[in-house]
């Protein structure tokens, strides 16, 4: 996931914790804390440790599996217009207890390393490029696509998906794509709910966006917070970064988005000249959350780790 300043500056609002009460935008908030309705005593500190971006390499798929069986990363999801989609669908198949969702993906931000929709692109011509790839940056795509057409490619994501024999227990954005304008998130939220779905999105970075949180429903589940790294952290605070964050951690759900690769040949080739978001950030990533340094700060600060699965079941059992 590679951002210039400008998105940064356009999607801050909705992975940033904000600390402005959900009721302030106009929404009306859940009746019971998500924490309790998941069975969990007031005050406890949950976190889901999520990898984004699965399918987009082999490499990304191999640190990611390897983290999910280090059982510190606890959930993931996949980019289904990608190259090494089949190879982690192969996983998905034969381990069907892993917490996987879809990354869903109107964008293609690598100069050199390109996509297109799952969709021809006659029937998604506006969400290409003048080369046939979905456009790189998300405030671009936002600009062009058409809302009914980005429908009609998510929901054809979500079906190849499942034709490779992929459950998902959740969706989320690639890029925050979705999230940019009411449109948008209007097919996003039409299509969970159309699958019975949870949506990443959090009561303090909507509290932010009120021309999103206005079209919500009172049963849709909203997670507490979402967090991530960012490129204002040097490498050599990278391992700082996250343990502040783990141990200034509140109660309630918390979201940590994480991006894992090796630093190898393949993933510098991908991300050339793209250090945000690139190989050695992968890297970086998948040290410290494979490392016996985050597990002991989980046990230290009493975090427990818990996943979309977990939240899905509030919704079938509202159904």
């Amino acid at each position: 996931m590679r951002r210039h300043l400008q998105t940064v500056i356009v999607t801050v609002a909705l992975i940033q914790l904000l600390g402005v009460p959900l009721a302030a935008a106009g929404t009306q908030p859940q009746s019971k804390p998500l924490a309790e309705r998941l069975g969990y005593p007031p005050g406890t500190k949950l976190l889901i440790v999520h990898a984004d971006d699965l399918g987009m390499a082999h490499s990304v798929d191999a640190a990611s599996v390897k983290a999910f069986e280090g059982g510190l990363v606890t959930s993931g999801s996949i980019m289904v217009p990608c190259p090494w989609f089949p190879e982690i669908a192969v996983y998905a198949r034969s381990h069907p207890e892993a917490d996987l969702g879809l990354h869903l993906t109107l964008t293609s931000e690598w100069s050199l390393y390109r996509w297109g929709p799952v969709l021809s692109k006659e029937r998604a011509a506006s969400l290409i490029d003048q080369s046939g790839y979905l456009y790189p940056t998300e405030d671009v795509a936002a600009a062009h696509i058409d809302a009914h057409e980005a429908e009609a490619e998510i929901r054809a994501q979500i079906a190849r998906a499942r034709a490779y024999g992929i459950q998902p227990t959740h969706l989320d954005s690639h890029m925050g794509t979705l999230y940019q304008n009411k449109a948008l998130f209007e097919v996003l939220l039409r299509v969970a709910r159309d699958n019975g779905l949870p949506v990443r999105m959090s009561r303090e970075a909507l509290a932010g966006t009120p021309f999103l949180a206005s079209i919500l429903r009172p049963d849709d589940i909203l997670i507490d917070r979402v967090n991530t790294i960012g490129p204002d952290v040097s490498p050599e605070r990278w391992a700082e970064f996250y343990a502040d964050a783990v141990k200034r951690l509140q109660p309630g759900v918390t979201e940590m988005v994480i991006h894992l690769a090796f630093d190898d040949e393949e993933m510098r080739a991908i991300t050339s000249n793209h250090p945000d978001w690139g190989a050695a950030w992968r890297q970086r990533d998948f040290d410290f959350f494979t490392s016996e340094t985050f597990r002991r700060l989980l046990r230290e600060n009493n975090v427990k780790l818990v996943t979309w699965r977990e939240i899905g079941r509030l919704i079938r059992r509202q159904e």
